[in-house]
């Protein structure tokens, strides 16, 4: 029998928005409102509003937090400030991803992780199978809905329902404070390349607030948008996604997520492996491309240099704000320098493409 989809206390809004929903990981979720492109457009040029409160929180506290913290993420929690965020990853010992995650610091003794919504559970079992240290693990995304408000007009929206000064929070930090007098805490990380903000709230005040923000951000042109523009948004801004860039199969190494492993802060899940690795040296990695040919690479897709398959596609699709259709793949490291031809299989059909930097799309600051 199949598992009932689980639902956002945001469900019901959507559907009677008429947004097109998908089975997204279990959860029943809306992939577009008035179209991807043109939510994607939104956000690049103006804001756009997100539902994520399938996103999974996950608390970490006590004594010893930052020690649990420090041993199951590569990453130095111990360099946050109370108020920062750091972007990070649960790693297994043979330097795979379970994850990746931000930490949040919200004290000494707390620290606020927020997590892929598919793994939720199964990166709390491998967080609390790892606690031997004087600390409490709560699975605690029950208690939060997370709506995301992305674009370069985001923090003028924000700022209507918030006596936070949003000034002072900078980019990977976040504040405790209220949203149109629901407790919420704001944080500016953000997954699609432009300013964007985080607010975790109570389920019950989910539905108001998703009101109230749409109505602040009327003037501002703001798009309720779904999954199919987060996605888009993301590739352009290179930034990976569980199951496609990173798994339990590849290191951050292959990755190209270097920046978040901190070997000099000593021992953590992975390091060994990691270590190893990195003094064999890497043989794969992650690269960007476009394609030159007339074609869309897609997930799953074969990439093909000199007659022979090289590696695969981890996501690729159209580049709506640059009229691009491009990609990401796992490549020979020889192959990942800029300007090397590849082909890519589409249906069959060899499709010329041509490796590029990433990231593909970089907001004017």
């Amino acid at each position: 029998m199949a598992m009932a989809l689980r639902k956002t206390p945001l469900n019901a809004i959507h559907r009677a928005s008429g947004a097109k929903m998908v089975d997204f990981g279990g959860w029943d979720m809306p992939v577009e409102y008035a179209g991807v492109l043109e939510e994607h457009r939104a956000v690049r040029q103006r804001v756009g509003l997100f539902d994520v409160s399938h996103m999974g929180e996950i608390e970490v506290r006590g004594p010893q937090a930052l020690d649990l913290v420090q041993n199951v993420t590569p990453n130095d929690a111990a360099r946050l400030k109370t108020g920062q965020a750091q972007y990070s990853a649960l790693l297994y010992e043979h330097g795979g991803f379970v994850d990746d995650i931000l930490v949040h610091k919200v004290a000494d003794d707390h620290y606020f992780l927020c997590v892929n919504a598919a793994n939720q559970d199964k990166d709390y079992e491998h967080i609390r199978s790892h606690n031997r240290f004087d600390a409490v693990v709560e699975n605690a995304g029950e208690r939060y809905a997370q709506l995301a408000i992305q674009g370069p007009l985001a923090a003028d929206v924000l700022r209507k329902l918030t006596a936070s000064d949003l000034t002072q929070v900078k980019r990977y930090h976040f504040v405790d404070g209220t949203v149109s007098g629901a407790i919420a805490r704001i944080a500016r990380t953000g997954y699609t390349g432009e300013d964007g903000w985080e607010i975790y709230v109570a389920p019950g005040e989910a539905t108001r607030l998703w009101h109230e923000i749409l109505d602040a951000g009327r003037e501002s042109g703001i798009q309720p948008s779904g999954l199919g523009a987060r996605n888009t948004l993301r590739m352009e801004a290179a930034m990976p996604l569980y199951g496609h860039e990173i798994d339990a199969s590849i290191t951050p190494w292959e990755a190209g997520l270097d920046w978040i492993v901190k070997l000099e802060k000593g021992s953590f899940l992975g390091r060994e492996a990691l270590v190893k690795q990195k003094e064999r040296g890497i043989t794969r990695r992650l690269a960007g491309f476009e394609m030159k040919g007339r074609g869309i690479a897609r997930d799953g897709y074969e990439v093909v240099a000199n007659g022979a398959g090289v590696g695969w596609v981890t996501s690729g699709g159209p580049a709506p704000a640059l009229n691009k259709n491009i990609g990401m793949a796992i490549l020979p490291v020889q192959l990942c320098a800029p300007g090397q031809a590849l082909e890519i299989s589409v249906r069959g059909r060899a499709v010329e493409a041509v490796t590029v930097p990433m990231p593909f799309y970089k907001r004017a600051r």
